[in-house]
């Protein structure tokens, strides 16, 4: 795990401290300080990719402390996290303190660790640049073939044949269609659930279009307040507001000739999205503060898990928006409509978690497999990633078993268990008196590993009795 990105939580309040280290530590290593001083300590031990701030800190405001981060240590990305009524001391200082995110309380774990995913790809570009800038100072020629050679990378990365799903997924037809439309320069609405994979389709989309060998730039449209979030995409001028130190260029002037991702589209104010329409309709920007406007060459792909039809008909959202954004919709399904993905998507995540935990070895048995199958994921893709994550941790073998799930998991999808879950009072006191007994079974088998001597002396059964009670309700510890 040594090997995990590098995020430094500065808050004074543990509780906060430790909140985000219990979302985050799965997929970075976090480092915490309890002020400036004990963050500014931990800076100059550790090669730290981004820094999350709270902006209430006794003696100093996180924005003042990022002023210093960047004016002493350029490379970490600067976020920000605090209330709305923070905002104007916020939006006085972005540009000084060259602040990435503003993250407003309370944050959403999913949308934390995306902007975060955005703010390590910011990281990379960053350094990547500063050696092209050496690089064109040393040999032009070479700097070309580095740039074509990345390009080749992140298409062979990207390609539609890397999103996970067996020939009969209904998935399969989703990116059928999503192969055909990335040829085609028109505007894309994925819709579906959070975990679903949408951000993974449009970058799909985005590589194995014309305009693959141009930038692909992310913003999470929910995480911001307008002002930030205008400031964000259509860039500023120097003094538009108390804090514009320089000119910024957004990010529809930074994704030139490519392709813009705006996640959670459905989240923006009816005042934004006669901005952003604006942009749609003339395929200009104004950075605010500025006179003139200025042509933007972008594709558009927007992404939302609400219903904006719904949204439309409630008046929640821009009729003429929707229809220029979706001009060709997508729905991804999740992933209890796709249970034939569940093993293939295990067995991928598998691989990537042993070798970030260094267990190499670890296989799943056949029913452990089976057990995943059954379940529905509500929490789709990232919810499998964080309970393979947890069977990891927990096995000490080269086997991963039933015995290696979540109690939870386990007792939901056994057959009886979902039935139940499906047909409430409907079901017979036998098939209720069943599902108890699986739900029981299961979580002893958890609390003994798996171990079934012990399981059958506290149960009061004989090993043969019991190994015909996991075996009916899927729970049996294969070899």
């Amino acid at each position: 795990m040594t090997n995990l990105p590098i995020i430094l939580v500065v808050d004074d309040e543990r509780q906060s401290q430790e909140a985000l280290r219990r979302v985050l530590s799965d997929e970075f290593r976090v480092l915490t300080a309890s002020s400036a001083e004990e963050a500014e300590t931990l800076l100059e031990q550790e090669m730290v990719h981004a820094i999350l701030c709270d902006q209430r800190m006794p003696g100093q405001q996180g924005v003042d402390f990022l002023k210093t981060v960047r004016a002493r240590w350029p490379d970490p990305v600067r976020m920000i996290i605090s209330g709305y009524s923070d905002a104007e001391d916020i939006i006085a200082g972005v540009n000084e303190a060259g602040i990435y995110q503003y993250i407003t309380k309370p944050w959403d774990p999913d949308a934390l660790i995306h902007t975060l995913h955005g703010a390590l790809r910011l990281y990379e570009l960053q350094r990547e640049n500063a050696q092209a800038s050496l690089d064109l100072r040393v040999s032009p020629a070479a700097l070309e073939r580095s740039i074509a050679s990345k390009t080749g990378t992140l298409k062979r990365q990207h390609h539609f044949d890397g999103i996970i799903h067996s020939p009969a997924s209904p998935l399969a037809e989703v990116i059928g269609m999503a192969r055909r439309v990335s040829s085609f320069d028109i505007s894309v609405l994925v819709t579906g659930e959070s975990g679903t994979g949408k951000e993974l389709l449009a970058r799909a989309i985005h590589y194995n279009s014309p305009r693959g060998g141009k930038p692909f730039v992310v913003e999470n449209c929910g995480a911001l307040p307008d002002q930030l979030l205008e400031s964000e995409l259509f860039g500023c001028k120097k003094g538009a507001f108390t804090g514009a130190y320089e000119d910024r260029i957004g990010l529809f002037e930074q994704a030139s000739g490519g392709t813009i991702f705006l996640d959670e589209i459905g989240e923006t104010s009816p005042a934004f999205q006669v901005k952003l329409l604006r942009v749609l309709q003339e395929g200009e920007i104004r950075p605010l503060g500025a006179r003139l406007t200025r042509k933007v060459d972008v594709r558009v792909i927007a992404a939302t898990n609400r219903n904006l039809e719904d949204e439309v008909r409630d008046k929640h959202f821009r009729r003429d928006l929707y229809y220029r954004l979706a001009a060709f919709p997508i729905h991804m399904p999740p992933l209890r409509e796709r249970p034939m993905d569940v093993p293939l998507l295990a067995e991928s995540l598998l691989a990537t978690t042993r070798k970030g935990f260094g267990k190499p070895s670890l296989a799943f048995r056949p029913e452990a497999l089976a057990l995943l199958e059954r379940y529905d994921w509500p929490g789709n893709v990232r919810e499998l990633q964080n309970e393979i994550q947890r069977m990891v941790a927990l096995a000490d073998g080269s086997r991963l078993g039933p015995e290696h799930i979540s109690p939870r998991l386990r007792a939901r999808a056994c057959p009886v268990q979902r039935g139940l879950a499906d047909e409430g009072r409907r079901r017979s006191l036998k098939d209720r008196v069943e599902g108890l007994e699986a739900e029981i079974l299961a979580e002893t088998l958890a609390r003994h590993r798996g171990n079934i001597s012990r399981v059958a002396e506290e149960l009061g059964l004989s090993r043969v009795g019991l190994r015909s009670k996991l075996s009916r309700y899927g729970l049996e510890k294969g070899g």
